[in-house]
């Protein structure tokens, strides 16, 4: 059987694929797993029930399967703290606030609004490791705790949860945002409520789309996936950056006053510009994977700050962040993460910093973004091949070895297997357009002629 965890959380289509029954499941199962320091009644050694924080994003069905995640949480003696909608990001730093002994979030981040969700988090409000994940998975087979009486969770609504993240947030803030028009497309989803309130206690003036969410619209035409919509109005408002979100809004992606895209690696750049100009970014290093544009490397390289990568996924980052004590890492997709004031990736919190540095400097986000020259990049998606048959493929390996010979040091390939279906992904970077278009189609084709299933 397929792993049911995938890089992040379970997810699927709700009601069909992320059924009623399997979040009741996870829940009891990840009690066992993650409540530590029980007897094997389920009560707490130390006295007390186990804290978990509970949070989603606006999508309908997160009504249901928040219930069935409470149910299955108060069921085993886990008390429950319910922090209703709010970002991903929110609900793992609460989880640390309040010192929960883990927490969900339910929700599918960037999917259209059948999709849904459950992504747990650790004490601390860390992700999961795929180690734990497994455990849990393993444990949907076994015998579910089933104390009573006094040993039964209470379901508890979180009442102050925003106004801890928003002063959490407005803490880390290292300049205030007079000044700056900023708009905010908070995708129908998490952020809607919460985003605009820290833009405007910070000072900037705000226009706000995508930030009527109605259970059905999330990522819906708006957002970071589509920021066309973004860019139109911020040059229809003369704004000075646009802000975008995904339904979590563990995500950032910006718009410059031109309406000219800025990427997740365009602003890991500049947060690793200044960081290290105020002494911030610890051993002068930056975390992105394999996957960030070859211009981030190339700009780092150029401002004495070195590039570590890793594998795709921004598990993988935090990993690497956690392990050498680092304080930024990301993603190009706009998953951010600063160590030193969150967990995870943050979309408001890299926002906020983003534009904030914007204030400091007194320069465009154009501006300041031009730091990095974005090499072209062409990423071809091979289908109907043998994913697992790349690794060690002498065919293969000798067209990727001359197409790097043909680069030099003007570019780069990637070839990566899909974990979950039959296709490679063929990623090339070069200087010029055309020369990452020819390459990437030839070697898409000896992929196709070699792997074909």
């Amino acid at each position: 059987m397929p792993r049911l965890f995938g890089t992040d959380g379970v997810r699927g289509l709700a009601n069909q694929d992320l059924t009623v029954e399997l979040a009741l499941g996870l829940a009891q199962a990840a009690s066992v797993v993650l409540g530590k320091g029980r007897f094997a009644d389920g009560r707490r050694a130390s006295g007390r029930r186990p804290v978990a924080v509970i949070a989603r994003d606006p999508r309908v069905s997160g009504e249901f399967i928040a219930a069935a995640v409470a149910a299955g949480f108060a069921s085993s003696g886990v008390d429950v703290l319910d922090a209703g909608i709010i970002p991903t990001p929110a609900a793992a730093f609460l989880i640390a606030d309040v010192k929960a002994d883990f927490g969900v979030v339910i929700s599918a981040s960037h999917n259209a609004a059948p999709d849904n969700g459950i992504k747990f988090f650790a004490v601390g409000g860390t992700k999961l490791p795929d180690i734990v994940e497994d455990r849990i998975e393993a444990a949907l087979g076994e015998q579910k705790l089933a104390p009573t009486g006094v040993e039964v969770g209470r379901i508890r609504r979180f009442a102050d949860a925003e106004d801890r993240y928003v002063l959490h947030l407005l803490a880390t803030l290292p300049h205030r945002l007079d000044g700056l028009h900023v708009v905010l497309d908070c995708a129908n989803g998490a952020a809607s409520a919460i985003s605009p309130e820290v833009f405007t206690d910070a000072g900037a003036k705000v226009t706000v789309i995508g930030a009527d969410p109605d259970g059905y619209n999330i990522n819906d035409g708006v957002g970071s996936t589509h920021l066309d919509v973004l860019a139109r109005a911020v040059l229809e408002h003369g704004a000075d950056v646009g802000i975008a979100h995904d339904g979590d809004a563990d995500r950032c992606l910006a718009v410059d006053h031109l309406g000219e895209i800025v990427d997740g690696d365009q602003i890991m750049a500049v947060l690793a510009v200044s960081m290290k100009q105020r002494g911030l970014l610890r051993d002068d290093t930056l975390v992105a994977t394999v996957m960030s544009n070859l211009g981030l490397k190339v700009a780092m390289a150029e401002h004495g700050i070195r590039l570590l990568q890793t594998a795709v996924g921004d598990r993988y980052v935090l990993e690497a962040l956690n392990e050498l004590k680092l304080s930024l890492g990301g993603e190009q997709s706009g998953h951010v993460i600063m160590s030193d004031h969150a967990t995870t990736g943050d979309g408001i919190l890299t926002g906020l910093h983003l534009v904030a540095e914007m204030a400091r400097t007194g320069r465009s986000l154009a501006d300041l973004a031009s730091v990095m020259t974005v090499y072209p990049q062409v990423l071809i998606n091979v289908r109907g091949v043998d994913h697992h048959g790349l690794a060690g493929n002498e065919a293969i390996a000798a067209a990727v070895a001359n197409a790097e010979a043909e680069l030099g040091d003007t570019g780069r390939v990637l070839l990566r297997p899909s974990g979950t279906e039959p296709m490679i992904r063929v990623m090339v970077e070069a200087e010029a357009q055309s020369t990452a278009d020819a390459i990437a189609n030839r070697l898409a084709s000896v992929v196709r002629a070699t792997l074909a299933l």
